[in-house]
C-alpha cells in the first residue's frame, strides 16, 4: 500500500514580477531552453552559464537575447542575480549551486523542488489570462496533464476576451459614477453573451452590446 507523506510543501502561490530582473540559469540543454524563454517571456534579463548550448539557445544568444558564458558554473556567477536556475542533468552541479545561493535569491533546481525555495506550475497563457496548475512537485505529469485538459476549454478565444473585459472595465470605472451600476455593470461583462460573441468573431455587436449597456446605466438584464 502506498503512504501519503506528512512531509509535502505548502507553498504560497504568487506571481512574480520579473520585468528588468536579472536571472541565471545554469544547464543549456531543452530544458533551460524552456525555463529561458520563460523567463524571456516574462521581460527578465538572462545569463546562460553552460559549457555547451542546444541550439535554440544557441539562435536566442545569436538574436542578442541572452547573455552566455562557455564555462563551467562557479561561484561568482551568482552574484547580483535574482533569480537562479539550476537546470543541468548533473546532480552535483545542481548542489554546488544550492549551496552558493544566497537566503535572499531565488532558487528553482528542476529536478528537486525539496531543494528550491520556488517551483514553477504548469502554466497555461491565454493572453493576460494565466491559469497555473501546481501538484507542490509531487506529480509533474498530472499537473501537465490538468493543464492540458484546461486548454481544451479555455481556447485561443479568451486573449481576446480578456483583453475585451479589461478595456470594458476601465470604461465602467471611467464613466459611471453610481456604485451600484458600477457594480452591476462589472458583474454584467462577465456573462456567456460577450464570450459568445468573442468567439463568434462578432466583436462590433460585442461592443454595441457592451455600450448598450454603458449609456443605460442600469442593468436590464436583472
Amino acid at each position: 500500500m502506498c503512504e501519503t507523506s506528512t512531509t509535502m510543501t505548502t507553498y504560497y502561490p504568487i506571481m512574480l514580477q520579473l520585468k528588468g530582473k536579472y536571472c541565471v540559469v545554469i544547464g543549456g540543454g531543452k530544458v533551460a531552453n524552456r525555463k529561458v524563454t520563460s523567463l524571456l517571456n516574462a521581460g527578465a534579463i538572462v545569463t546562460v552559464i553552460s559549457p555547451v548550448l542546444h541550439e535554440k539557445l544557441q539562435e536566442k544568444w545569436r538574436n542578442h537575447l541572452i547573455t552566455w558564458f562557455e564555462k563551467s558554473f562557479e561561484t561568482s556567477d551568482l552574484e547580483d542575480a535574482f533569480c537562479i536556475i539550476a537546470a543541468t542533468n548533473h546532480s552535483a552541479v545542481n548542489a554546488k549551486v544550492k549551496e552558493c545561493t544566497m537566503s535572499h535569491q531565488l532558487l528553482n533546481i528542476v529536478d528537486d523542488a525539496s531543494a528550491s525555495n520556488f517551483i514553477v506550475p504548469a502554466t497555461l497563457r491565454r493572453g493576460d489570462l494565466t491559469i497555473a496548475v501546481s501538484t507542490s512537485g509531487t506529480n509533474p505529469g498530472l499537473a501537465k496533464k490538468l493543464k492540458d485538459d484546461l486548454t481544451l476549454q479555455f481556447d485561443d478565444y479568451y486573449g481576446e476576451y480578456v483583453a475585451f473585459l479589461q478595456n470594458a472595465r476601465t470604461e465602467v470605472l471611467t464613466n459611471v459614477i453610481d456604485e451600484i451600476s458600477k457594480k452591476q455593470l462589472l458583474e454584467a461583462l462577465l456573462r456567456p453573451e460577450f464570450l459568445t460573441l468573442t468567439k463568434e468573431g462578432k466583436i462590433a455587436e460585442r461592443e454595441e452590446l457592451f455600450q448598450h449597456y454603458l449609456k443605460r446605466g442600469i442593468a436590464p438584464w436583472q
